[in-house]
């Protein structure tokens, strides 16, 4: 695999995360064809929030991969650290070569480097591919996760 490089999102980079969100078979909102304003905000709220970090994978200067991480502070684990890893994306074109597993062991490590007690994630139970990928990196299916649409 060529060099693939983990960073954080910049600006520029907004158009790229969208269009593999939109690669992804799950929809559960009608996504609006172009970058919004409100999409724009959020970025730059979520961007600007030290407790969260959107990064993004590149090779040779292309967008492959993105995964939004959320650090939680908690008063179970003796006030731990979670690490909370959501938007999980890799290139549909991209898939098999270990882009995924690198951009989660980036994760793992800033988590240990921080001191994290635990990373956590949901995963849609049609995503089977993605079940095995996660338990593979050693997640296991511990909790049941409910969402509530609004």
């Amino acid at each position: 695999m060529r060099s693939l490089i983990i960073r954080i999102a910049e600006a520029d980079d907004l158009d790229a995360i969208l269009a593999l969100t939109a690669e992804d078979s799950m929809h559960y909102f009608n996504e609006p064809g172009e970058v919004t304003i409100n999409q724009r905000d959020a970025f730059e709220e979520i961007t600007a929030d030290p407790n969260q970090d959107l990064l993004v994978g590149e090779i040779d200067g292309r967008v492959v991969c993105t995964a939004q991480v959320t650090w939680m502070r908690m008063l179970s684990a003796d006030g731990g650290l979670y690490c909370q890893v959501e938007a999980v994306r890799t290139s549909t074109t991209m898939r098999g070569q270990g882009i995924g597993r690198t951009l989660m062991a980036s994760i793992e490590s800033e988590a240990r480097k921080r001191g994290a007690a635990r990373m956590q994630l949901t995963s849609n139970r049609q995503r089977t591919r993605a079940h095995a990928f996660y338990e593979d990196l050693g997640f296991t299916a511990s909790h049941i996760g409910m969402k509530k649409y609004l």
